[in-house]
């Protein structure tokens, strides 16, 4: 039966005709049945965590719009509350972790080993996926990438420059690249797990990969993400695996072959014919419809659907959008956009 899911076909390098669709942050709060869930879950971690809601958030954008994948209801900060931080959110402002700024916030974490108590309901929430996803449609798990879930850590919350883990990275290296150490050895857990309990391919997200320059980002986000890809594969055969190092401009090209990724993933910086001429050579590519499209529909959004799939016609494409759905969108669009697709 795998071998008739069109989203693992486009990862083992097939050109098709019209290419498959899901979506980043398909399961959200752009659709009324999500945020029912929600509030009967009580608030965002215990909707993660409980493993019968958390398979039905990811089902919703299934049934609704039988997008070609499921991507499993999780966040990328429980890897940091697993190896001990504190993470709680914030109504209207998002995650809130306690830090990690020295060798003593770095003692108090656990080893990379302890985590799957505290994970074992994502888990199950993999293993009912599993069970409950139409035959054709592939099961996604994912993970944040070190260097994003550690910016998160270091400085508590989102920022908008990462300044405070660029501080550190300067200021005490040491802590800095052994905290990175944790996060990696914790994620190659983490996905392992996943891939045990029923994942068929699993995408690596580094959101703030973009603000590291030069060889920074040689060092701090390929080389992790290129240690992780490696170790999946050696456990777990030839697990297809997206990496997403968004905003990484001139450094998408040969991300494939440094990282061996099977799939890149690419945000809405770069145009679909740069990325394909630089990018697509070397393997499948995913993206990359500006999310703003959900929001404001029209022709707009049709007209550029039907550009994204004709500049990555000739090679193995995944129809995504750029970066995540945003809560404003409007779920009328999103049908919009599959419709557009699935005809061009």
């Amino acid at each position: 039966m795998a071998a008739e899911k069109t989203i693992l076909k486009a990862l083992a390098g097939e050109k098709q005709t019209t290419p498959p669709i899901w979506m980043m942050r398909q399961a959200g709060r752009y659709l009324p049945e999500y945020r029912a869930t929600r509030a009967e879950a009580g608030d965002f971690l215990s909707l993660c965590y409980n493993s019968d809601l958390a398979t039905e958030v990811t089902l919703q954008p299934i049934r609704r719009y039988g997008f070609d994948a499921a991507i499993l209801f999780a966040d990328i900060l429980l890897v940091p509350q697993a190896l001990g931080a504190d993470l709680w959110f914030v109504t209207g402002e998002g995650p809130r972790l306690s830090t990690i700024t020295d060798q003593s916030g770095l003692n108090a974490l656990k080893p990379a080993s302890d985590i799957h108590e505290t994970l074992n309901p994502i888990y199950q929430t993999v293993r009912n996926l599993s069970q409950a996803l139409p035959p054709e449609t592939t099961l996604i798990g994912f993970a944040g990438a070190p260097w994003t879930v550690a910016t998160y850590m270091i400085a508590g919350r989102g920022t908008p420059d990462q300044g405070p883990a660029h501080a550190l990275k300067a200021e005490n290296k040491a802590v800095f690249e052994a905290l990175l150490e944790r996060i990696t050895e914790a994620t190659i857990e983490y996905l392992s797990a996943q891939i045990e309990a029923g994942a068929e391919c699993v995408k690596l997200f580094d959101s703030w990969a973009g603000s590291l320059k030069g060889e920074d980002f040689d060092t701090y986000a390929t080389a992790p993400a290129t240690r992780i890809i490696a170790e999946l594969k050696a456990r777990h055969g030839d697990i297809p695996i997206i990496a997403f190092p968004r905003e990484a401009g001139d450094k998408y090209i040969g991300f494939h072959a440094k990282t061996g990724a099977d799939c890149v993933a690419l945000d809405d910086s770069v145009t679909p014919e740069w990325a394909a001429e630089h990018v697509q050579v070397s393997g499948c590519v995913q993206g990359n419809l500006a999310s703003k499209h959900m929001v404001t529909g029209g022709e707009d959004l049709v007209r550029e659907t039907r550009r994204i799939v004709e500049a990555f016609r000739g090679g193995p494409h995944i129809f995504n959008l750029g970066h995540g759905i945003t809560p404003e969108a409007d779920p009328d669009n999103v049908q919009l956009m599959i419709d557009t697709v699935r005809g061009a």
